[in-house]
C-alpha cells in the first residue's frame, strides 16, 4: 500500500504484507482505535525500527513483545525510550548488563538510536499500544507483520545474530535458520526475571560472532 510510510528497501521487502487483506484490516483497527483513544507510539514512529535500520544494514535483531504504554515513553524502537524519558526497569537492567560485560558506563539517555543505527533492528512483535493499556492491541495483525520481518531477515540475508529476551522472544526461534544465523538466549531483563539475565554476556558475545565474519562490532554505547 503506498501510504505505508517505511523506509525504502523494507517497502519492498515487506511489499506483499501491505498488500494483504489482514494489513488493510490492521490499518482499519487502528484507525478505529485513534478516533477513541490515545496510541503509542505516535504514528510517525510506528515504524522507527525499519527508518532508523535499513534492511541491507541489518546486523543484529533484538525482538521485543509490546510498546511501553507510558506517557512519551514509546519510541517505536523496543526497549529504547524517548530523550529526556526516565528508563524503565528492563532497560535499567540492560545498561546494567552492558557495563559489567563491556564496561560501558551506565547511560543517563533510555534513547537506543545510536544502536538502530548501526544495524540493530529493535523489533517489537506489536508496533502499537493504547494509551496504559498493556497488551491492547495483541492479536491484531501487528505479530503476523513483525513474524514476516523475521522471516524476511533469516531467509534473505546470512549472519546475523539474533538476540531473544525471555520466553516470549524465544517462541520466535522457529522462524530463524540457525543454519544461517546466530540465536543467543537468556532471560528476560525485567525484574520479574530476578536477576536471571545478568552475566548472559550477549554484548561482547555478539560483537565476537560479528568480528569472526568480518562484520564491524556494534558500539554498545549510546552517549559518546
Amino acid at each position: 500500500m503506498a501510504d505505508v510510510e517505511i523506509e525504502k528497501s523494507w517497502k519492498e521487502v515487506l511489499k506483499e504484507q501491505f498488500e494483504a487483506p489482514y494489513f488493510q484490516t490492521l490499518k482499519d483497527f487502528l484507525v478505529s482505535e485513534k478516533k477513541q483513544f490515545v496510541i503509542y507510539p505516535p504514528g510517525k514512529q510506528i515504524f522507527s525500527a525499519f527508518d532508523h535500520t535499513p534492511f541491507d544494514k541489518v546486523k543484529v535483531v533484538i525482538i521485543g513483545q509490546d510498546p511501553y504504554h507510558g506517557p512519551g515513553q514509546a519510541n517505536g524502537l523496543c526497549f529504547s525510550v524517548s530523550p529526556g524519558i526516565a528508563k524503565p526497569p528492563s532497560l535499567n537492567n540492560i545498561f546494567k548488563e552492558l557495563n559489567t560485560d563491556l564496561g560501558i558506563p551506565i547511560a543517563q539517555t533510555g534513547n537506543l538510536e545510536a544502536w538502530a543505527g548501526q544495524g540493530v533492528l529493535l523489533l517489537n512483535a506489536t508496533l502499537t499500544v493504547r494509551a496504559n493499556t498493556p497488551g491492547s492491541h495483541q492479536k491484531k495483525g501487528w505479530e503476523t507483520f513483525t513474524d514476516a520481518v523475521i522471516k524476511a531477515v533469516s531467509d534473505r540475508k546470512k549472519g546475523v545474530v539474533f538476540l531473544l529476551w525471555g520466553n516470549f522472544a524465544q517462541t520466535k526461534e522457529a522462524l530463524i535458520d540457525a543454519n544461517k544465523h546466530f540465536v543467543l538466549k537468556a532471560a528476560h531483563p525485567s525484574p520479574l526475571a530476578r536477576g536471571a539475565f545478568f552475566g548472559c554476556k550477549h554484548f561482547s558475545k555478539t560483537n565476537r560472532i560479528l568480528e569472526t565474519q568480518g562484520i564491524m562490532p556494534v558500539d554498545w554505547r549510546v552517549e559518546k
